[in-house]
């Protein structure tokens, strides 16, 4: 578990090399903002998160990323629960705030 990265991902990375390249200028893991988003356009005030298939639960009946552990489940299941729970907190709280919220998943990249 602890080599398992939380900035700097391939997919992340992916998104923030085409987003450059289509000229647009970003902050990464703004502190201040709920979830510490992975792009920031500030003054579009949009952000966008690049989520791992499996640690936020895609679509689990089409991702085969996202499927859940067959074993030691009663470890598993409350913890990624926990992260699509705190995922969904967080967005509500950026569109309260007046942000538009972007969710990439790891496979559409």
């Amino acid at each position: 578990m602890s080599r398992i990265r939380s900035k700097d991902t391939k997919p992340e990375m992916v998104v923030r090399k085409l987003a450059h390249a289509m000229g647009y200028r970003y902050r990464i893991h703004r502190k201040d903002l709920p979830g510490k988003p992975d792009l920031v356009f500030g003054p579009r005030r949009k952000v966008v998160f690049v989520h791992g298939c499996f640690w936020h639960q895609h679509d689990l009946e089409h991702c085969l990323d996202g499927r859940r552990p067959k074993s030691n489940t009663s470890y598993w299941s409350p913890k990624l629960q926990r992260n699509v729970d705190r995922d969904v907190d967080h967005v509500t709280a950026l569109k309260a705030a007046g942000w538009q919220v972007l969710i990439v998943w790891e496979c559409e990249t």
